[in-house]
């Protein structure tokens, strides 16, 4: 196997089969566009633990996804991708970014999902685009940002149930998809979907339980992610 991609949580690894990687999840945490870093142990087990139990029941709910198989504590083996370089976030509830860009404070109910758009790029920051930005830059054709729009609502709708079934509400989260290399005129949906890049509020008491507790340095990180897999785990194992 050898390394072929290295990014801020993860690696991927060539394997035998030219149309398959090997992803790994590392120990690493960033946030602010790399400007805060930290490790904490046991995030990359965690992490795979729960992206593994997201994508595998999206499978099964008929969403097409990269994912094929855990393989141990921190790889998964994937299909593998050419990432489109449009990042697709999904809100259903002002935080974040969004209320500082707007002023609306955090934890109002958006009357139906905000769909935004982000170019992929480190460098840059991943700066909001629209369509006609993604139009004139190539990054994606008017198909495909239909089939975007249309994968993330459905994405969204059968997330929030799923994790408002374990007491929790879907504030926001981010999504990446790629075309599959064995077929390039099909889309899937591809990276992960952790706290990590989920915001996650328990329903009763408000607590955090995503990536916020890193970047606001509320403490007990890893206890929350321990907390959503232990969830996730008593309700798609039922």
């Amino acid at each position: 196997m050898q390394a072929i991609y290295e990014g801020k949580a993860k690696r991927l690894w060539t394997t035998e089969d030219p149309h398959t990687l090997r992803m790994e999840f590392k120990n690493d945490a960033t946030a602010f566009n790399g400007e805060k870093k930290a490790s904490f142990e046991d995030k990359g087990r965690l992490n795979n633990a729960i992206s593994t139990l997201i994508y595998q029941y999206l499978e099964e709910v008929g969403v097409p996804t990269h994912f094929v198989r855990k393989i141990d504590d921190t790889n998964v083996e994937v299909r593998k991708v050419e990432i489109l370089m449009v990042e697709v976030i999904v809100r259903n509830v002002s935080a974040g970014s969004f209320s500082k860009r707007t002023g609306m404070p955090e934890g109002k109910d958006f009357s139906q999902p905000i769909i935004e758009f982000s170019y992929k790029s480190d460098e840059l920051g991943d700066p909001l685009i629209n369509d006609d930005y993604i139009r004139e830059m190539g990054l994606a054709s008017v198909e495909d940002m239909a089939h975007l729009r249309k994968s993330a609502l459905k994405v969204n709708e059968i997330l929030i149930a799923l994790f408002a079934d374990v007491g929790l509400r879907l504030v926001d989260f981010k999504l990446e998809f790629g075309r599959l290399a064995s077929d390039p005129s099909k889309i899937v949906l591809a990276d992960e979907i952790s706290p990590d890049g989920c915001r996650l509020w328990d329903l009763k008491t408000g607590e955090k339980m995503d990536k916020d507790r890193f970047r606001r340095d509320l403490g007990n990180v890893m206890d929350a992610y321990r907390e959503v897999l232990a969830r996730l785990q008593a309700r798609i194992s039922e």
